[in-house]
């Protein structure tokens, strides 16, 4: 199955595509507006979204455009009411075990669960002349990825 996960922005958002035997098949940051026309061409299987949470505390105007744009992502898919929403509380503690961890250690988990395979200071991303398997994977695409790592494991969990 391969998933297509998003890290929304308000005005960009990340993206990557993931299948569990294959890996990262795609990864990238695109325009809000360019990720809404491409969503229903990307060949997944199931789309999988960073949610917004409300934790108490007051927001500003770009969450809520965040969340417009949720909408809209979710509405584009072929099939809306299966888009599985992830939260970032899930995505730390699935990927570091706590939801105290901060964006730093929730890289460094998704690059502890790859292989080491290219060349560099971090053989998982590697060089462009000798890709690791996470190559390419950058700024906002980590987060997507760190969605579709946690939404696997969460329909793995529903399967069981």
């Amino acid at each position: 199955m391969t998933i297509l996960a998003i890290d929304p922005g308000t005005t960009e958002s990340g993206w990557c595509l993931y299948h569990p035997e294959r890996g990262i098949l795609g990864a990238g940051v695109k325009p809000n507006d360019l990720m809404l026309m491409e969503i229903g061409h990307m060949p997944a299987d199931a789309l999988a979204m960073e949610m917004i949470a409300s934790y108490g505390m007051a927001v500003g105007r770009e969450v809520f455009e965040t969340c417009v744009w949720i909408g809209r992502f979710v509405q584009a898919w072929h099939a809306p009411n299966e888009v599985r929403l992830v939260y970032r509380r899930d995505v730390k503690l699935h990927l570091c075990g706590t939801t105290q961890a901060k964006d730093a250690n929730v890289r460094q988990a998704i690059v502890d669960l790859f292989p080491r395979t290219g060349a560099g200071k971090t053989p998982q991303i590697g060089t462009k002349k000798q890709p690791g398997p996470l190559y390419g994977v950058t700024s906002h695409a980590w987060s997507a990825l760190a969605v579709a790592l946690t939404a696997l494991h969460q329909m793995e969990r529903a399967d069981a």
